[in-house]
């Protein structure tokens, strides 16, 4: 049974392991919790037991809009509608906090699930890489 929490209580080597692992990349020594703790609404937490297999920042200008970072799911917990889950919570919570907009980004291959799964409407962005 997977456990979900709004703005749950993680370490940040936990979700610096999943992150990794979601990415492709080398595990490093970043300070998650203090991130999402200072700039962030808010955060879910998926959990099987006391394992951490899921999270997602719901990131905030402080006003009306909310922006999706970071959803990832553990690569054995996949394809089980944890991701959609936390993202609901996520999309909860920011309505319930008065944003009147959640944005996210995302890679091409993910489109099905953000427009289909989880209600999101494709809209003109812009882009600069730095």
């Amino acid at each position: 049974m997977i456990s979900y929490t709004w703005r749950g209580h993680f370490e940040s080597p936990e979700v610096e392991r999943l992150h990794a692992a979601c990415f492709g990349r080398d595990v490093g020594e970043w300070d998650w919790f203090g991130q999402v703790d200072t700039h962030s609404l808010g955060w879910v937490c998926a959990r099987a037991g006391d394992l951490l297999v899921g999270w997602v920042n719901v990131a905030w200008d402080g006003g009306s809009h909310a922006f999706v970072l970071d959803a990832i799911v553990a690569t054995s917990h996949q394809r089980r509608g944890i991701a959609s889950r936390m993202l609901t919570m996520g999309t909860s919570a920011a309505r319930d906090a008065g944003c009147e907009w959640l944005h996210v980004d995302f890679d091409g291959h993910l489109r099905p699930f953000y427009f289909g799964a989880c209600g999101f409407a494709s809209t003109d962005a812009g882009l600069i890489r730095l």
